[in-house]
């Protein structure tokens, strides 16, 4: 007896917004990187992927590391807003792990950055976007 593994059209069409949300992620992030290396900052790591989760992007800039947080979206507003608190706290994790290795460890000058894209790919950088 065949069976038919075809996904539904619902299923289709998920896969494929989700393939498109995949490469246009992708292409936000290599456009924040090409931004910051613009501007002299050395992107050292992309994707870096800790035991507490990843940061898209890491430069740095003399001794200070930088650690670049990329959402994408229609606007610049609604990029923000996919930011949830738990990711936040997952990224003040992460940039903790990743630092703990540098020279100076904890001690190690950091800034956190939120870099937003929107549809037509203008990029809005907020520096040290999570400092209280």
């Amino acid at each position: 007896m065949p069976f038919d593994f075809a996904p539904s059209p619902v299923q289709r069409n998920r896969s494929l917004r989700g393939l498109a949300n995949y490469h246009a992620g992708h292409a936000a992030e290599a456009s924040v990187a090409r931004h910051y290396e613009d501007r002299g900052i050395a992107i050292c790591a992309r994707n870096w992927r800790g035991i507490t989760g990843e940061i898209d992007l890491i430069g740095r800039c003399g001794d200070e590391v930088i650690f670049v947080e990329v959402k994408q979206s229609r606007s610049h507003d609604l990029a923000a807003s996919h930011l949830s608190q738990a990711q936040i706290r997952r990224i003040f994790a992460t940039v903790d792990e990743y630092v703990a290795n540098e020279p100076k460890g904890l001690l190690t000058d950091v800034r956190i950055d939120l870099a937003l894209v929107d549809g037509q790919g203008r990029i809005e950088v907020l520096e040290n976007a999570f400092a209280g």
